[in-house]
């Protein structure tokens, strides 16, 4: 895929002061951070409030107290806005395939922009074709492989050319050898990639690494630190039995 100049410009995720609850579990406590790096990591155990941070991003999730804001872009005021610069992966790809056939499902992506037939079909053969999935076109979208799946998911979400990039995730419900290819081709985008993931090695050459524990960031920095600090963090949970 070519890198396209407007995906060289810095973009700005600002979390300001954010606490967000489900009922009466609290699941983001005073959240404050500021991303501009190109590749950020987001790792924690399960239930310490990394996905719904990651909802926060694209306005998947509003926050109750704080705000979060995109490019200057509050997610509560300007969440149309906000999506069409933020792109979102779910960790389940099913959850995203809505149409019948691969080719469709990536069409699909593209019914907002009032595009012609001629070049909506220009743009998903070639959008296929990237990701290596021009071979299945016309087949039903969920009888694919999991790993194909998410590359469609994957396909369908960066058709619409977003600027930043949130995955929640990605490679949870792969195998082996189809996880390393999401990563890799997460890695080698052009867009900055917000990523949540409990994929530890996928994360050592990312530029900054957030870790999340009990609804709080506990640490902010380089990847592999952010990397030793959660073990250390998971080693003293299982010490003391939670």
């Amino acid at each position: 895929m070519s890198v396209r100049s407007k995906f060289t410009v810095e973009h700005v995720i600002e979390v300001e002061r954010v606490s967000h609850a489900y009922g009466d579990r609290r699941v983001l406590r005073d959240v404050d951070v500021r991303l501009t790096e190109r590749r950020v990591a987001v790792i924690g155990a399960n239930g310490s409030g990394k996905s719904t941070f990651a909802r926060l991003l694209n306005g998947l999730v509003v926050p109750q107290h704080g705000r979060v804001r995109v490019d200057g872009l509050d997610t509560r005021a300007d969440g149309a806005a906000v999506r069409r610069r933020v792109g979102f992966v779910f960790t389940d790809p099913d959850a995203q395939i809505v149409m019948p056939t691969v080719a469709e499902d990536v069409a699909f992506s593209l019914r907002r922009q009032k595009l012609g037939r001629d070049e909506t079909a220009r743009l998903v053969a070639k959008q296929l074709a990237d990701f290596g999935l021009d071979g299945h076109a016309d087949h039903p979208a969920h009888l694919l492989s999991g790993g194909q799946k998410q590359l469609l998911a994957l396909c369908s979400v960066l058709v619409t050319e977003p600027q930043i990039l949130v995955c929640d995730e990605p490679t949870t419900l792969l195998d082996l050898r189809n996880a390393r290819r999401v990563s890799t081709l997460l890695a080698e985008l052009p867009q900055q990639v917000i990523l949540v993931t409990h994929d530890l090695d996928a994360v050592l050459g990312f530029d900054r690494a957030l870790v999340f524990d009990d609804g709080a960031i506990v640490f902010d920095g380089p990847a592999d630190a952010a990397v030793e600090h959660y073990r250390r963090l998971a080693a003293s949970d299982d010490a003391t039995g939670h």
